[in-house]
């Protein structure tokens, strides 16, 4: 499983030290974001943002053994990209019970992570068109406001505007205090730091109890609790800026990418786990809670290659 998070984590470290910050980027395509062509399913996670890096010209993508099965192939010299995959198995565990003579099986369950390589439609030849579903203006869900996206946050923390030139959450009063809008130049720089916050406040105990906000008090600065919760922040300004038609306004300082550069470094897990619980949030947020944990993590990068297969 390691390896898996160090070729994910050097796909985006690659990105940085381009000067190239993946969750500023826009991913959709035709107002669709990428997805699997046969499962019809949007990817998620960290998987919208590794799909993100490259330009594509169509928001499909596949696996070779997927472009083959449509009677088509990729393209010679065409590179892929890597997605990950949760995938949960049973392992059996002998165990005593107390109540009897005997022994019991115990089942448990664990995730395993996986990642595989899948291609653009558009680096495939051969495969017939009537295949390909069109891209139909009228089934795509409207595109929410962010003043709709900040209106469904259930059970919300309170937000106040204040004259003076810090945004934060504070968990001990569950409370959002944002610098007055006119102090931000353009509306997407607003939208960025209050989704930002908002995204901060999902992990609230009475919400989804993020780790790192043990009795509601957030972790230390410079610590690497803090570290991934800010980075969590970040990814899931990204995907809430996403749903609302925003380009994320992120900074694309030198100082800014190299910070993060380096924390990924050190910890090849950061990104995925991050980019797994900013899914989670921005899901809480907009209303679409999964129903467990398991649910959810089994739900961030659709379209395995046992689904694919199906």
């Amino acid at each position: 499983m390691s390896k898996v998070y160090e070729v994910i984590t050097g796909q985006i470290v690659e990105q940085l030290e381009r000067g190239v910050v993946p969750w500023a980027r826009p991913w959709k395509v035709d107002g669709l974001a990428p997805s699997n062509l046969v499962s019809r399913r949007p990817y998620r996670g960290i998987n919208v943002f590794l799909l993100g890096f490259r330009a594509a010209s169509t928001p499909w993508w596949l696996t070779f053994r997927q472009a083959k099965a449509l009677g088509g192939s990729v393209r010679a010299g065409e590179r892929s990209t890597p997605v990950i995959f949760w995938r949960w198995v049973d392992r059996a565990e002998r165990g005593i019970d107390e109540t009897s003579s005997g022994s019991e099986r115990r089942r448990e369950r664990l995730p395993v992570l996986r990642y595989y390589s899948v291609f653009n439609l558009d680096q495939t030849e051969g495969i017939d068109l009537a295949k390909v579903p069109a891209v139909d203006p009228s089934a795509i869900d409207d595109v929410p406001t962010a003043e709709e996206i900040v209106a469904r946050f259930p059970y919300p923390p309170a937000i106040e505007h204040l004259a003076q030139p810090r945004a934060f959450y504070r968990p001990s009063t569950d409370s959002v205090t944002m610098p007055p809008r006119s102090a931000f130049e353009r509306t997407e720089g607003y939208y960025s730091t209050l989704f930002h916050e908002l995204t901060h406040a999902t992990g609230h105990a009475k919400r989804l109890a993020r780790p790192g906000f043990d009795k509601n008090h957030a972790s230390p600065f410079g610590s690497e609790p803090y570290a991934r919760e800010e980075l969590v922040a970040e990814l899931g300004a990204a995907f809430l800026c996403g749903e609302a038609g925003l380009e994320p306004d992120i900074s694309n300082s030198a100082a800014y990418i190299d910070h993060w550069r380096q924390q990924l470094s050190r910890d090849s897990r950061l990104v995925i786990t991050a980019a797994q619980q900013a899914q989670r949030a921005a899901d809480f947020i907009l209303g679409r809670v999964a129903r467990s944990a398991e649910e959810s993590e089994s739900h961030s990068v659709e379209g395995s290659p046992e689904e694919e297969a199906a």
